[in-house]
């Protein structure tokens, strides 16, 4: 007998792959398996920019042997014309005879509709085989939807006492391991966008991309907040703008010309007090498709969108071995006291880092 459980998680590999390629759409897996040996027939992940979908890249790399075999896939089929027809309809056509869903899609165009078209058509459905993970995967995707805005995941990188490494003579001060240093590109790899404040540019004058060996081309698009505008003549952020996108967020009045000369896309967002209104920042991002965003930046960023309530994971990079309740506190002391749950903690190299799903809610799981 096929075991399930282990199959969707062939899926949620897959889906985890598509992460910071996928947006507008979610990152989905799906994987096509023989019910009678088992034997996996085909796997898909979410195609860059969205499609074609993770059901259809496996549809077709199956062909004909799709006909009576067991779809798992990770977010319910969408049942929606969009850019492309529903893949509920394209997995009827293909003759699949059982599909194995995570969750359901929570956009208000499928809510469940994919799933009912699947078992009008006589197909065996069963939902909710490691819902939660696959939730979590989902998460830019079902924020987005729900909220109106992207998921939120703060980095900070911190010394062994809990303080903030800060630039010296303009250059970044690194205090964790070069293998720390590639679990944060990683991050970036899979992040749609990457947001700093001004004075990041200004102190550390970062070029914010992957630079992983072989995921250089996922950098994500590059976020500025400046409410008076930025100069970035003589930046790394300007002098790479043509191979990958960059944004100034500015408040009204804040000149263009000289950053769009630069390759940034400008757009202003309301300010209100002595900042940028964080709410419209990330209304205006969900709208540009962005789905999950990476805060770097620094104490002042992090507080900022914590305080706002805008924070939905914290991953804390700290220099050496620490323990699990000094490294909770030192996220607490720099983002505050909001409800966190550790989700995990792991040595990377000789470095700590652990996962604090921030504000969770019953089921979340990281």
């Amino acid at each position: 007998m096929i075991d399930d459980h282990h199959m969707m998680g062939i899926a949620l590999t897959m889906a985890r792959r598509a992460l910071g390629q996928a947006a507008p759409n979610p990152a989905v897996g799906a994987v096509l398996v023989d019910p009678a040996t088992g034997e996996v027939i085909a796997r898909g992940s979410t195609a860059a920019s969205g499609r074609p979908h993770a059901e259809t890249v496996a549809g077709s790399r199956a062909g004909p042997r799709a006909r009576g075999a067991t779809l798992y896939v990770t977010l319910e089929p969408c049942s929606h014309f969009g850019a492309t027809p529903p893949c509920a309809d394209a997995v009827v056509a293909a003759g699949i005879a059982r599909v194995v869903c995570a969750i359901e899609d929570p956009d208000p165009r499928v809510t469940g509709r994919g799933l009912n078209r699947l078992r009008a058509a006589g197909i065996s459905v069963t939902r909710g085989v490691r819902a939660a993970e696959a939730a979590w995967i989902t998460r830019g995707h079902i924020v987005r939807v729900t909220e109106r805005r992207p998921f939120v995941q703060l980095k900070l990188a911190l010394r062994a006492d809990g303080s903030v490494p800060y630039a010296e003579h303009g250059a970044p001060n690194f205090v964790t391991s070069p293998e720390a240093r590639a679990l944060g590109h990683l991050l970036r790899a899979q992040a749609d966008a990457i947001l700093v404040g001004r004075g990041t540019v200004a102190a550390d004058n970062p070029d914010l991309t992957c630079r992983l060996p072989g995921l250089a081309a996922r950098s994500p698009r590059r976020i500025v907040l400046a409410k008076d505008g930025l100069n970035l003549t003589g930046t790394k952020l300007g002098a790479t703008s043509n191979r990958v996108p960059l944004t100034v967020l500015t408040g009204p009045g804040a000149s263009a010309n000289a950053m769009t000369a630069c390759g940034a896309t400008v757009a202003t967002v309301p300010v209100v007090g002595d900042a940028l209104w964080l709410p419209s920042v990330l209304e205006k991002l969900a709208a540009d498709g962005v789905t999950r965003l990476l805060v770097e930046g620094g104490p002042a960023i992090w507080r900022a969108f914590a305080e706002a309530g805008l924070v939905d994971e914290a991953v804390v990079f700290v220099a050496g071995s620490v323990a699990r309740e000094p490294a909770l506190a030192f996220a607490r002391a720099h983002i505050g006291a909001l409800p966190m749950r550790v989700t995990s903690q792991r040595r990377v190299g000789p470095d700590t880092v652990i996962r604090l799903d921030v504000n969770p809610t019953e089921g979340s799981k990281g």
